[in-house]
């Protein structure tokens, strides 16, 4: 199993690193300022029957600071969470590039262990 950094991590329950990783998919306006990532997590750990109604944002955390959303949808079986996907927006350079920043330093994490 891969250890996820403990300076750069996904997490849907606070203080509770993410260890599946993500499928990431990056959408760009042609006027480079607005744009999304959607991460989709096949197997997510954090996020169980038991809690995943508290689950209210996906917080992409890294040295600089802590990014959120609120865009988050569950697939649900009868016993296990079998899919979240969420949504990271952007609507100006400067956030495109802080965002590219936490990408960065999570692939890195994420090659290093």
């Amino acid at each position: 199993m891969t250890k996820i950094n403990e300076n750069v991590a996904i997490q849907f329950v606070k203080g509770e690193n993410e260890k599946d990783q993500p499928e990431i998919r990056l959408f760009r306006n042609l006027d480079g300022k607005n744009g999304k990532a959607v991460y989709k997590f096949y197997k997510p750990t954090t996020i169980t029957l038991t809690n995943y109604k508290s689950v209210q944002r996906m917080f992409l955390i890294d040295s600089e600071g802590v990014l959120s959303t609120k865009k988050i949808d569950l697939s649900i079986s009868e016993d296990h969470v079998k899919e979240v996907k969420s949504t990271y927006s952007w609507n100006s350079e400067e956030a495109f590039e802080r965002f590219m920043r936490f990408a960065s330093r999570y692939a890195n994490s994420l090659s290093k262990n």
